[in-house]
């Protein structure tokens, strides 16, 4: 993490054990921030990816599975990167920035995901660079709206997935109702929205919950190859595009689509045993396989927790369960959007 927020961070008092986590009740505090407070979350857990370079955007346009051409200076989308069979390698949300696309990517995975996508850059004039001089964070609540807006004018007229960038800062609307601030390392916005009253700060693993609240997961390195787009619902978060022409998995992604309804999709859950993110799950209506898997979880309290998981959704009427003995229960919950018509 940038040692600014580092120490940003203890002097809100947020203490860290040596997993990088907050204690329970640290942890509930910030939780509880996010629903009724204002928050500044440094995200240490994502970093960037930067694409530049006069062939750029075919260059992506060829790799990903959204549509490239509809990143502009004012609009960033989501978009999912495959193997040939399909299977997500990363999940990205990506904006541009003074010519170059940013691709903000789970920081478990992005060493590996920038080196593959080198490989495939050839003789194109592209440039694929990890780039570690930006700090990314997450805000929410009036307050932090109002921080923001002293620094974007336009935030006002922002709606979810538009910028608002400077030189050595971008501001995209999430669609869960907060923002993401990125910032080039040493930019004096940062320091002034820090100094602001009132902002309570909280850690990655507390502002997973809007995430989760948007019905979004990210692939991680306990995730990769583990689900094709449509599984993770990532073209109901407007991460695929079906029109835009090849890339790798396109065609398995394609016939997920137009072949019949998913077998397998991510819903909205509960449960009551603390559970990784890349638990196997299981059903009684299956047995002796598993069915899905846990794509994200955040603690909401004492023996309660919020996830989302992947999972076959013939099985819900049987139950699914984060064990073998079936007695650790998942509970469905509302996502955000309608993924009745889309499932099995």
């Amino acid at each position: 993490m940038n040692a600014f927020w580092d120490e940003w961070l203890r002097q809100k008092g947020v203490v860290r054990g040596e997993n990088g986590q907050a204690p329970l009740a640290s942890h509930l505090e910030q939780v509880a921030a996010l629903e009724n407070g204002s928050v500044l979350a440094p995200l240490e857990n994502f970093v960037l990816i930067r694409v530049e370079g006069e062939d750029a955007a075919a260059f992506l346009q060829g790799q990903l599975s959204n549509d490239i051409r509809e990143v502009t200076a004012g609009c960033a989308q989501y978009s999912t990167y495959s193997t040939a069979k399909g299977r997500m390698l990363a999940s990205f949300l990506i904006w541009r920035h003074e010519g170059a696309y940013c691709l903000m990517v789970s920081a478990d995975i992005a060493e590996a995901v920038a080196k593959r996508l080198a490989m495939f850059v050839l003789r194109s004039k592209v440039k694929v660079t990890l780039d570690r001089d930006w700090s990314l964070l997450g805000l929410s609540g009036i307050l932090a709206r109002s921080e923001l807006q002293k620094h974007f004018p336009g935030l006002a007229s922002l709606e979810k997935m538009q910028v608002e960038a400077q030189s050595e800062a971008a501001l995209v609307a999430l669609p869960n109702g907060g923002y993401l601030l990125a910032l080039k390392d040493g930019c004096g916005i940062g320091e002034d929205i820090a100094r602001a009253e009132g902002l309570q700060a909280a850690l990655a693993q507390a502002w997973a919950l809007r995430d989760i609240q948007a019905g979004i997961a990210w692939v991680v390195q306990a995730t990769q190859e583990q689900f094709v787009p449509q599984m993770a619902n990532m073209e109901l978060i407007g991460a695929v595009n079906f029109k835009k022409g090849c890339y790798p998995g396109q065609e398995i992604v394609a016939r997920s689509q137009y072949l019949g309804k998913m077998k397998r999709r991510m819903f909205k859950v509960s449960f009551d045993t603390a559970l990784p993110v890349g638990a196997k799950l299981y059903s009684p209506q299956l047995p002796d396989q598993s069915i899905g898997m846990l794509a994200a979880v955040c603690q909401l309290g004492d023996g309660a927790y919020l996830g989302l998981a992947v999972a076959q959704s013939q099985t819900w009427e049987a139950g699914i369960f984060s064990d073998e003995e079936h007695t650790i229960a998942l509970h469905r919950l509302e996502l955000p959007y309608a993924i009745e018509s889309v499932t099995e």
